[in-house]
């Protein structure tokens, strides 16, 4: 798959020709919006520590909301706000809009739920094409895994959702990042006792470990913990894994990550 990106990269050889004092300068300023729901949000998302691995000449805006779905971003009038910001693009090189949804659109969320074909698939392939049709670069991210497992294995309730998200990539030829199977095989590979430390509060009140029902139930009440959010060790972490992705599937941002 090829993607048709801005060119965004100065080498430090031309920098250094074109800087009188012989000082590196910085690339070319870019822009990079998050859009999505609450694993992306601030204070329970790794979308701040994502930001907060850039160079200080970017401009991160964590635009994800919690409980938001592919249908209710929109609905509200959130995307509208990301089309304002597109539209007012001049003084970037390139804006990169990241968009990660599932979490809300699966059965059992209410008003926010939509159908896997015909709904979550579609809106994030429209997503992707009104973000190109304003000048952006759509940067499709496959949802965050949540911590549920059942005995020591893993419970995947959002492998469908992941794979519609990349079928939508594949679609309109945009960059995908595979949060999914990256936090799916890392969350695994730590067992149900550490990942527990990477929520938001610690897990007094949880089932145990060993308890084959450790799922987290679509739609329950939620505490302070659960086995979705992210705490600051596993925003720190996601968000690594993010700027992995990012940097694999578009090598040119990889000068604006702090190093």
């Amino acid at each position: 798959m090829t993607f048709r990106l801005f060119p965004v990269v100065v080498s430090l050889a031309a920098a250094l020709a074109g800087s009188p004092s012989g000082a590196a300068e910085l690339p070319q300023p870019i822009r990079v919006i998050l859009v999505g729901d609450s694993t992306m949000a601030s204070g329970s998302g790794y979308g701040d520590a994502l930001c907060a691995r850039f160079v200080a000449s970017v401009k991160c805006i964590n635009l994800a909301r919690g409980g938001r779905s592919t249908s209710t971003f929109r609905n509200e009038g959130r995307w509208a706000d990301v089309e304002t910001l597109l539209r007012d693009g001049s003084a970037f090189d390139a804006t990169y809009v990241l968009i990660q949804f599932g979490h809300n659109d699966q059965p059992g969320k209410g008003e926010r739920s939509t159908d896997l074909v015909t709904g979550f698939g579609p809106n994030m392939a429209r997503y992707a094409s009104e973000t190109k049709a304003l000048g952006g670069v759509p940067v499709l991210v496959t949802p965050l895994a949540r911590r549920s497992f059942k005995g020591a294995y893993l419970k995947d309730t959002l492998g469908p959702w992941a794979e519609a998200t990349r079928k939508a990539a594949a679609r309109e030829n945009a960059a995908l990042l595979d949060l999914h199977a990256d936090s799916i095989a890392a969350v695994q590979a730590m067992g149900p006792n550490e990942a527990d430390t990477l929520a938001v509060a610690p897990p007094e009140s949880a089932p145990s470990p060993a308890d084959p029902n450790r799922v987290e139930v679509v739609g329950a009440p939620k505490g302070a913990f659960d086995y979705t959010h992210v705490g600051p060790k596993g925003a720190a972490l996601f968000a690594r894994m993010v700027e992995a992705e990012f940097t694999a599937a578009i090598p040119s941002i990889k000068p604006y990550f702090k190093q």
